[in-house]
């Protein structure tokens, strides 16, 4: 806006604010948006869509591939929105995978990471414990309506609205969904580096939080179903910190449910070593491309093989 909007704060309080705080409270709002609309989407999918009458039970979910496009989706936009949010302060980072990468391979400073760790897991909590509030009532039609196993009185469906657990396929075992998560989390940050990379096929008008959206949205549809698709270790660690207090209790630590046990660290592993795998093939594969290419002065047109000359 070209208007001066006058802050709310007197300046003398505002001077801590330019700095790391600043940039942990953008960290704080962008991951709340995140988990906000995106547990919000699933919520709707498991618990609200199902309990309001819209399906064919009150426990009918996941029945279609409309079902899952529904949470793709939302997770993706809700990334849109976040970094729109935040990026003008803090550059969104908004996971900790993403900043760690960052820290390895972009010059990061290190004396921030844990600060932006801390700040994007209490953001991931507030953001899920707002959905909890608004869909407490449907997710407690939800658990009532349905058969047992049940945990506290809630169910795996109802978990699976804030946190991740592995599909049965994996009949327990813990190598599927960790490289589920490795791989998932090195597209994410291999997509990220390259949109922001001025060097390469920039993206312009400022689109580049939805191209990054588009990446998320995408990435749950190929790999979604393994695993639920954390790709974000705040994302996961946060709202299950929030269902142990609501009652799901085991389910969310240590993350034991059917035919699952002890899973709660494999959202915050996977992604972690992840993230850095997708920074290291981007910049060897075009990184070091593009940097040599300006180190020689050298910038052809993309599909070229030798620089361009005057042509007719």
């Amino acid at each position: 806006m070209a208007v001066e909007i006058p802050p709310l704060l007197k300046p003398s309080r505002l001077r801590s604010r330019g700095g790391l705080l600043g940039e942990c409270l953008a960290e704080f709002l962008g991951t709340f948006v995140i988990l906000a609309f995106g547990a919000g989407s699933v919520a709707m999918a498991v618990a609200a869509l199902p309990g309001s009458g819209r399906a064919a039970t009150p426990t009918t979910i996941f029945l279609a591939a409309g079902d899952w496009l529904l949470v793709a989706w939302g997770w993706g936009l809700a990334v849109t929105f976040a970094i729109y949010v935040a990026g003008g302060v803090s550059g969104a980072h908004l996971n900790p995978a993403v900043t760690l990468a960052f820290a390895v391979r972009r010059r990061f400073p290190w004396a921030k990471v844990v600060p932006y760790w801390a700040a994007q897991v209490l953001g991931a909590f507030a953001g899920a414990a707002l959905v909890f509030l608004v869909y407490h009532d449907a997710i407690n039609a939800f658990d009532a309506a349905s058969q047992p196993p049940k945990v506290g009185g809630h169910t795996e469906a109802t978990f699976s609205i804030f946190a991740t657990f592995p599909a049965p396929y994996f009949h327990g075992g813990i190598w599927g969904p960790l490289i589920d998560q490795i791989v998932g989390t090195a597209f994410l940050v291999m997509f990220v580096v390259a949109v922001i990379d001025l060097r390469n096929t920039a993206v312009g008008s400022n689109l580049g939080p939805f191209m990054i959206g588009l990446a998320v949205a995408a990435i749950g549809m190929s790999y979604g179903a393994n695993a639920g698709y954390a790709i974000n270790p705040a994302r996961d660690f946060g709202p299950r910190v929030l269902t142990w207090l609501a009652g799901w209790k085991s389910l969310a630590f240590p993350g034991n449910g059917a035919g699952f046990t002890g899973y709660w660290w494999i959202p915050i592993v996977g992604p972690l070593v992840g993230g850095v795998i997708g920074v290291l093939i981007y910049d060897l594969f075009i990184g070091d491309v593009l940097h040599a290419r300006l180190k020689r002065g050298q910038l052809p047109e993309p599909g070229r093989t030798r620089p361009t000359t005057d042509e007719p």
